[in-house]
């Protein structure tokens, strides 16, 4: 039975398959009978949980509230705003009726045609156009400003093509939305909020990243600037895992945001909008999990240390647990979450397989001989690195043992993304190597033109233009043979 818990598909064999077995396998989610759509199961859901908890602290020191918009979007709000709508359009679902009724000569539910509403509602794609309506009614002067807001909910986005957490019809993320007096206040403040990203997903995510700014096409639908962090997953694809956006004042404009400023003259306020969603699971996922399971980095793992009793008789489970529960209460009040597995419907070789399936940085083990030595066996997920050793200052051995274990999977996160980062001048040689996979930097003219012939021929697109990266004597476009104006980054991606 353990054996068959853990029976993944190789990595090396077919990563997308590994992948969807992955996400099942260990109770993350499944699929819904709602077309597109996914169940988030409970440790799944746990993962998000802590991922938003720490992540809302960080909005938060930033000055940011949250707030809550409703669900369903009056279908002229799209309308007052060309590019947004256009991003959008094809994925919109529409809510035309309000009641279903029984029909008589079939006795099948159908929508009653008497129900139909007056104007309908688009499902929250995004939630741009009703914020900003409601931020006509908030703003009056200078001295309402700024307006920094955030939101955690569900959108319905139509998607043809799904997959569990990277892409489905339904997911949940935050969205925020901030008003300014200036347009420096609002550029400085999209930049903040896409550091703030970076941080998180480095610090507790344990993901390295590569920031930028996005080109035209690639650009949120209305926005003048949309800025970018990109990571890489083991297959060398580059996932978009979080954005924060420029919107100018086209959101002021389109909804008639005014206020009046310090001169006593009337001005237009300035937008950003910025979110992360249920994808992070999919770049937790993907990023750090090996051929046993998930692996966990500790700032985010539901579960940080479980212990498994090893156990004949009921005496000696009640011995272990006199021995083992200081040590519990210890970690806990070191913050340091903890399980101890003393379900005797199961055996001990299938705890260990599933807690490692799971991803659980830290196991325990204890038998009636560590209690006659005084010992403990430990392993780490990250490396399955076992060891014995005895109880004085274990609760600091396990506090160390969690931070090598955050600090190790990012090193070793890190040391992947350098190693596939590859400078390409040829164009011949880039649609041989993108196969492989890897981030790319490339000479790039800066036309659309180009950048369309390089997604139609490669399947690969311009994910930005990083920072940190010279944009100096760039030499000539390696597609259009034109001088570069810009070193991007290409990859493909999910």
């Amino acid at each position: 039975m353990a054996k068959e818990l853990k029976n993944l598909t190789k990595r090396s064999d077919n990563y997308s398959k590994w992948y969807n077995e992955l996400v099942v396998k260990a109770d993350l989610a499944e699929q819904a009978d709602v077309r597109g759509c996914m169940i988030i199961k409970p440790y799944g859901y746990a993962i998000w949980e802590k991922l938003q908890h720490e992540l809302d602290k960080q909005f938060k020191k930033t000055g940011v509230q949250n707030a809550y918009f409703p669900l369903l979007i009056p279908k002229s709000f799209f309308g007052r705003e060309a590019e947004h709508v256009e991003g959008f359009a094809k994925e919109c679902a529409v809510v035309t009726h309000y009641r279903l009724k029984v029909d008589e000569e079939s006795q099948q539910i159908v929508v009653d045609p008497a129900a139909k509403l007056e104007e309908e509602y688009v499902i929250r794609p995004t939630s741009e156009t009703i914020v900003w309506n409601s931020f006509k009614n908030w703003i009056q002067s200078y001295r309402d400003l700024p307006v920094l807001v955030n939101q955690w909910c569900n959108v319905m986005r139509w998607e043809m093509r799904t997959r569990l957490f990277l892409r489905t019809a339904e997911f949940l993320w935050q969205e925020g939305h901030t008003a300014h007096a200036t347009r420096e206040e609002a550029e400085d403040r999209a930049k903040l909020m896409l550091k703030v990203y970076a941080d998180f997903v480095e610090q507790f995510m344990a993901i390295p990243v590569v920031q930028g700014v996005k080109s035209e096409t690639e650009r949120f639908a209305g926005a003048l600037d949309t800025y970018t962090i990109e990571a890489i997953m083991q297959d060398g694809k580059a996932l978009q895992s979080g954005t924060s956006h420029f919107l100018g004042q086209n959101f002021g404009k389109a909804f008639d945001v005014q206020f009046v400023d310090k001169d006593n003259q009337m001005q237009y306020a300035w937008a950003t909008s910025w979110g992360v969603s249920t994808r992070l699971m999919g770049a937790l996922i993907m990023t750090h999990s090996d051929d046993n399971g998930l692996v966990l980095p500790p700032r985010l793992a539901p579960i940080q240390v479980v212990i498994v009793p090893i156990y004949k008789t009921d005496d000696d489970l009640e011995l272990i647990r006199q021995k083992i529960s200081p040590i519990i209460e210890r970690l806990e009040g070191m913050n340091i979450s903890v399980k101890f597995d003393d379900d005797d419907k199961r055996r001990p070789g299938f705890k260990f397989a599933e807690y490692e399936l799971k991803g659980i940085p830290v196991r325990l083990a204890l038998g009636a001989r560590d209690l006659e030595n005084n010992t403990i066996e430990i392993m780490r997920r990250d490396t399955l690195e076992k060891e014995t050793i005895g109880f004085d200052g274990i609760c600091e051995h396990i506090a160390s043992l969690l931070s090598d274990i955050q600090t190790n999977i990012f090193k070793k996160a890190k040391t992947y993304l350098d190693s596939h980062i590859y400078e390409c001048d040829n164009y011949d040689e880039f649609k041989e190597r993108i196969q492989e996979g890897g981030f790319f930097l490339c000479p790039w003219d800066g036309t659309p033109e180009t950048e369309s012939r390089i997604k139609e021929e490669t399947q690969a697109t311009i994910r930005c233009i990083p920072y940190g990266v010279s944009q100096e004597n760039l030499g000539l476009d390696m597609v259009s043979g034109k001088p570069a104006k810009y070193r991007a980054l290409i990859a493909r991606s999910y």
